[in-house]
């Protein structure tokens, strides 16, 4: 199947300038356009805020391989590349089974998740991809090459969190555990003040801890405990000094709750609680830009400050900012590679000039931090900048080079970072 019509990401904020989006049927279908096409890049479900997904031949969606195959004995399932997050979460969970974590928006495909190292949240949570033990992908020859964590121990971990450098990936397997259910508890007002000698508690009260600011008056205006259950620990009345909320909220002021999920403590199962948006409905905003950089936790507070300091700079321009703790990791490419780090993300209004202007900043006041930007949002980082921050570099480049010597998979997203400069 071949669609040429225009296309947008997600957000409508970037126009792919790919031709034709090419949709395999088989993954022998998907093979002989790899083979027959000279540059292409793989399209997921459209949630980055650039162009990483994007082509100067075609681009190549492969949403009907959407098989998922669960083994019990190993503890693992394997899934295509077309099976979205909530998808997965409603079918492993009616099996009796669980991953460790999902994202805040439970529509993004589970392999478009996993090779930008987007996470939940969680100080003892590593990120979504983190759970990865096996892939398979179509190499520049359209050979089908399958890499594990136990045979592959030494490029395993630069090929998960590969930004659609190597090839087109057409499977994954993840590992699960039982499944289990979460309580999730939304407070208001918590003073930053709490921050400076707790933010490691605070980011570790629960499960998942998200706060929530719009960066005036020195608080978080929300903060979102999602606590396992079996953990049997109650959520209590008030938290640092934030009061309980008595009803449903969104985290961005002024929207209705109902596309949020179950709050009030109320005991659900993770993949309806672990996420703040239900699959069913738009989340977040949808008219949004976003952007999230990654510090160490225990640089975190500093790291707050800095950004307070261009508050009246940033409010008139954000929907929220949310505040998320993820735990280090062995992938590459990972900006929580060997460190447990603090997210600092923005959802932007839709005002691309805005943002295009006050992002760089935000970039700065953090550079002493040694930020490291979602590989999926929008960023402005001077690519020598980003490149020294980044270990594993030359090792990643050297394994794409393995896999794609011709440059079949480049694109300028990858031009821009990882090879300017």
């Amino acid at each position: 199947m071949t669609n040429a019509a225009p296309r947008t990401n997600w957000a409508g904020n970037y126009t792919y300038n790919a031709g034709d989006l090419l949709i395999p049927a088989s993954i022998e279908e998907a093979q002989e356009l790899v083979r027959q096409t000279q540059q292409l890049r793989a399209l997921g479900t459209r949630h980055c805020f650039h162009g990483i997904a994007d082509s100067d031949g075609i681009q190549i969606s492969l949403e009907h391989l959407n098989a998922i195959t669960l083994d019990e004995t190993a503890r693992t399932v394997t899934l295509g590349a077309g099976v979205r997050y909530g998808d997965l979460a409603v079918w492993l969970h009616s099996r009796g089974y669980a991953i460790h974590n999902l994202a805040s928006l439970p529509h993004i495909s589970v392999v478009g998740g996993v090779m930008t190292a987007t996470h939940g949240s969680g100080l003892r949570n590593r990120n979504l991809a983190a759970a990865v033990v096996g892939l398979e992908i179509l190499n520049a020859n359209g050979d089908l090459v399958t890499l594990t964590r136990d045979a592959n121990p030494d490029t395993f971990p630069g090929a998960v969190v590969c930004l659609g450098a190597l090839g087109i990936v057409t499977a994954i397997t993840l590992q699960v555990e039982p499944t289990f259910e979460v309580a999730q508890t939304v407070y208001e007002n918590l003073s930053f003040d709490h921050l400076k000698d707790n933010l490691r508690t605070i980011m570790d009260a629960a499960y998942s801890v998200s706060l929530f600011t719009t960066w005036q008056d020195h608080r978080a205006t929300q903060v979102w405990l999602k606590q396992r259950v079996d953990d049997g620990v109650a959520a209590p009345a008030e938290f640092y000094g934030a009061t309980r909320a008595t009803t449903n909220l969104h985290p961005l002021a002024g929207h209705d709750p109902v596309n949020c999920t179950q709050q009030l403590g109320v005991p659900g199962p993770w993949h309806e609680r672990l996420p703040h948006f239900r699959m069913e409905f738009t989340p977040s905003s949808g008219a949004e830009i976003q952007t999230e950089l990654f510090v160490p936790i225990d640089m975190g507070y500093d790291a707050i400050l800095a950004v307070e300091t261009l508050k009246n700079e940033i409010t008139p321009h954000l929907h929220v900012t949310e505040l998320r703790a993820i735990a280090a990791d062995d992938l590459w490419m990972s900006p929580n590679y060997r460190r447990d780090s603090l997210g600092i993300h923005f959802t932007w209004k839709a005002e691309p000039e805005a943002v295009a202007r006050l992002v760089p900043q935000i970039e700065a006041v953090l550079s002493p931090f040694g930020a490291i930007p979602h590989w999926g949002k929008f960023f402005t980082m001077d690519p020598r900048v980003l490149q020294r921050r980044l270990p594993n570099l030359t090792r990643f480049k050297n394994l794409i080079y393995h896999y794609d010597p011709k440059g079949k998979f480049l694109n300028e997203f990858l031009e821009n970072t990882i090879y300017a400069g």
